[in-house]
C-alpha cells in the first residue's frame, strides 16, 4: 500500500468497518460515533486520548470509544501503519450483553493503547476473517473470533465517566438534538445560562472541543452515516448542514483521512 493511503476494505460483517492506513497525516482533535479497535503494524504514533496522552508502537493495540476526543500524530518521519475495525454501538451492545450473560448491554475499552500479544494475534485473525471474501461457512468463525477478542478486552457494565456540568450538558444537548440547525454562540450561552466566554471556556474543558468544533464533528458523523446509506454526496452535505459539498469534503478528509467519494465507493 502506498504511503499516505487509507483504504476501507469490504467487510463481511454488518455494522463493522475495516480500515487500513499507512500515513504521516496528523489528525486534529475529533471523535467517532463508533467503537474502534486496532493494531499498529509499523511505525509509531502519539495521541491525546480520553485518558491522557499515550504512545503506541508497532505491535501495540489501540482503541477508542464513541464520543472520546482524541487526535493522532506520527512519531518520527516514517509515519505509521495501522489496521482498525470500527463497530457500530449496536454491535458492541449485543456483544456486551452476551459476554455479561445478560447483565449489561453497556461496554467500553478501558485502555487507549496497550501491548497484548494474544489480543494482537486474535485481532489479526478477526481482521483477516472480516475482510476475506464472504463464505457462508465462515460466519461462525468470524463470530467466534469476535467474541473471543471482545471477551478479553471489553469492560461491561456502567462506566464511571465524569459528567459534564449541567450548563455545558444543556448546551451540548441542544447541539445533539439537531446539529444541522444554524446555532449561534449566543443561543448556546442562553441555553446554558452562561456568558459566551464562560460557555466556550467551560464547554472546551468538559467536552474537549469548542462548541463550533463539536457542531462540525456531529455534522460530519451524520454525513458519514448518510453516505454509508448511499445518499449522493451533494445531498448528504446539505442534509448534514454543510454549506456545500466542498466544505463537507474538506472536513471529511481531515477527520477520516480519505474523501467522501472513496468512502462511498468502498461501501458499495
Amino acid at each position: 500500500m502506498a504511503k499516505g493511503q487509507f483504504r476501507i476494505l469490504r467487510s463481511a460483517t454488518v455494522g463493522i468497518d475495516a480500515v487500513e492506513a499507512e500515513t504521516r497525516h496528523s489528525f486534529a482533535r475529533h471523535t467517532h460515533d463508533q467503537f474502534g479497535i486496532g493494531l499498529i503494524y509499523q511505525g509509531a504514533q502519539k495521541s491525546l486520548s480520553g485518558r491522557g496522552m499515550v504512545e503506541a508502537t508497532a505491535g501495540d493495540m489501540i482503541s477508542v470509544n464513541p464520543g472520546e476526543v482524541h487526535d493522532g500524530a506520527p512519531i518520527g518521519d516514517a509515519g505509521r501503519g495501522w489496521r482498525m475495525l470500527y463497530l457500530d454501538p449496536s454491535v458492541v451492545a449485543a456483544a456486551a450483553e452476551d459476554i455479561s450473560q445478560g447483565r449489561s448491554s453497556e461496554g467500553e475499552f478501558t485502555a487507549p493503547a496497550f501491548r497484548d500479544e494474544d489480543a494482537a494475534s486474535q485481532f489479526r485473525a478477526l481482521f483477516a476473517a472480516i475482510t476475506a471474501p464472504v463464505a457462508p461457512d465462515e460466519a461462525i468463525r468470524r463470530e467466534e473470533l469476535f467474541l473471543l477478542l471482545f471477551g478479553n478486552l471489553l469492560a461491561t457494565g456502567k462506566t464511571q465517566r465524569p459528567e459534564s456540568p449541567a450548563p455545558v450538558a444543556s448546551a451540548k444537548t441542544m447541539i445533539d438534538d439537531d446539529p444541522t440547525v444554524a446555532i449561534t454562540l449566543a443561543d448556546l450561552a442562553a441555553e446554558a445560562g452562561l456568558s459566551r466566554f464562560q460557555l466556550v471556556r467551560n464547554f472546551a474543558k468538559a467536552v474537549g472541543l469548542t462548541p463550533h468544533a463539536y457542531i462540525v464533528q456531529r455534522r460530519i458523523e451524520l454525513a458519514r452515516r448518510l453516505i454509508g446509506k448511499s445518499v449522493p454526496l451533494a445531498e448528504a452535505a446539505f442534509a448534514a448542514g454543510f454549506a456545500d459539498q466542498s466544505h463537507m469534503t474538506r472536513v471529511f478528509v481531515s477527520k477520516y483521512g480519505l474523501s467522501p467519494g472513496a468512502y462511498a465507493e468502498a461501501r458499495k
